[in-house]
C-alpha cells in the first residue's frame, strides 16, 4: 500500500497546484508571451510546470522516507531534487523576465553537473550483441544528453497538450522498460512523473481549450527529468541503453536537430524562435490543431509500441525493430518537410 500512495500523491498534488497557479497568474498578470513560435492567442497562465514539479517532488520525498525503493540505486537521489528545482526556477524566471540564453545554459550546466556528481551517467552503450564501454567519454556524453533533452522537450512545447503528452507516453514507456528489468527505482521515478503530468494535462489538453501552459519552467523540467530517468541504474539493472532512450524521445530529438540545422542554414541564432517545428509544418499542411496533436501522439505511441515489443524478442529482432523506428522517424519528418515546402510554394 505504501508504494501506491506516492502515485496518488503525485497526481493529486499536481491536480491541486495547477488551478492555484491559474489563480496566481490571474492576480499577478503572469501570462504567456506571444512570439514567432507560439500559435495561441489570449491570456493563458504559463506556470503549470510548478504543479508537475511539486507533484513529482512530493512523491519522491515520500518514497525516500517511507519506502526502500531507492536503496538499490547506484546514484544519490538527493542530487536530483535540487537540480530539478534549479531548472524549473530558472524556467519560471525566464517565463516572466525573458532571461538571456547564456544564463539559461549556465543554469542547465549547473543542474546537469549536480546530477552527474550524484552518479547519474551513462557507463556504456549496448545494442544487440555489442556493448561499448564509454570510459572517460561517459561524462561529456551524459552532459550533452541532459542538456540536449532538456532543450528538446522545451522546443517542441508549442501546441496545447503536445509536450505533456509526448512526455507522458515517454515516461510510461521508460517505466515499462524499468519494470521489465526489475529496476524499481527507475520505475517509480517514471510512474510518479507520469501521474504528475496527468494532473497537469487535465487543464492543458485542448478540451475545448487549454486553461494553462507548463511554460519554459515545466517543459525544461520535463526534459531534464526524462533525461535523468535512463541514467537511473541499480547494481543489477541498467534497464535502457542510449540507442533505445534516443528512440523513445525520437520526435523531440529529431525536431530539435531539424530546428538547429534550419537556423544554422539561415545564419540565425540557434535559440531564435520560428514557426517551422513539426507541429507548425502539420498546421501548414491544413490539419487542425487537434488533428495535429493527434497525429504526433499517434506517432509517439507507434514508436513506443515497437520499442516495448522489442523487450520480448531476441537481440537481432530487437535491433531490427530499433532500426525500423529510426527509419520510420526519418521518413515521417522528411515527408512532412517536403509537404511543408510544397504548401509554402502554393502560398506564394
Amino acid at each position: 500500500m505504501k508504494k501506491l500512495i506516492p502515485i496518488l500523491i503525485s497526481f493529486f498534488v499536481s491536480a491541486i497546484i495547477v488551478p492555484l497557479m491559474i489563480l496566481i497568474s490571474k492576480k499577478f498578470n503572469l501570462y504567456d508571451k506571444i512570439d514567432d513560435r507560439k500559435i495561441h492567442s489570449g491570456q493563458i497562465s504559463r506556470l503549470g510546470g510548478v504543479g508537475i514539479l511539486l507533484g513529482f517532488a512530493s512523491a519522491i520525498i515520500y518514497l525516500i522516507f517511507e519506502t526502500d525503493v531507492f536503496k538499490g540505486m547506484e546514484q544519490n537521489i538527493w542530487f536530483l531534487i535540487p537540480a530539478a528545482f534549479l531548472i524549473i526556477i530558472m524556467g519560471i524566471i525566464d517565463d516572466i523576465k525573458n532571461l538571456k540564453a547564456r544564463i539559461k545554459l549556465l543554469t542547465q550546466i549547473i543542474a546537469a553537473s549536480l546530477v552527474i556528481i550524484g552518479g547519474f551517467k551513462f557507463k556504456d552503450i549496448s545494442i544487440g550483441y555489442w556493448t561499448i564501454n564509454l570510459g572517460y567519454f561517459t561524462y561529456p556524453l551524459t552532459f550533452c544528453w541532459i542538456i540536449g533533452i532538456t532543450n528538446a522537450i522545451n522546443l517542441i512545447d508549442g501546441l496545447d497538450g503536445l509536450s505533456g503528452s509526448i512526455s507522458l507516453i515517454s515516461a510510461l514507456t521508460f517505466g515499462i522498460f524499468a519494470y521489465y528489468d526489475a529496476n524499481m527505482s527507475a520505475f517509480y521515478l517514471c510512474i510518479t512523473l507520469a501521474c504528475a503530468i496527468c494532473g497537469f494535462l487535465i487543464y492543458n489538453l485542448p478540451i475545448p481549450n487549454a486553461k494553462i501552459f507548463m511554460g519554459d519552467g515545466g517543459s525544461q523540467f520535463l526534459g531534464f527529468a526524462l533525461a535523468i530517468i535512463p541514467l537511473t541504474v541499480t547494481k543489477t539493472s541498467s534497464f535502457v541503453s542510449l540507442p533505445y532512450a534516443i528512440a523513445i524521445l525520437l520526435i523531440p530529438i529529431f525536431d530539435t536537430i531539424a530546428a538547429i540545422w534550419r537556423r544554422l542554414r539561415e545564419h540565425r541564432p540557434i535559440n531564435s524562435p520560428d514557426r517551422f517545428h513539426l507541429h507548425h509544418k502539420l498546421l501548414l499542411l491544413g490539419f487542425s490543431k487537434r488533428i495535429t496533436l493527434g497525429i504526433i501522439i499517434l506517432l509517439q505511441i507507434l514508436i513506443c509500441t515497437f520499442l516495448i515489443f522489442s523487450l520480448w524478442l531476441g537481440r537481432l529482432t530487437s535491433m531490427a525493430l530499433l532500426i525500423t523506428v529510426y527509419i520510420m522517424g526519418v521518413l515521417f519528418f522528411s515527408i512532412i518537410h517536403f509537404g511543408k515546402n510544397q504548401a509554402l510554394r502554393k502560398q506564394d
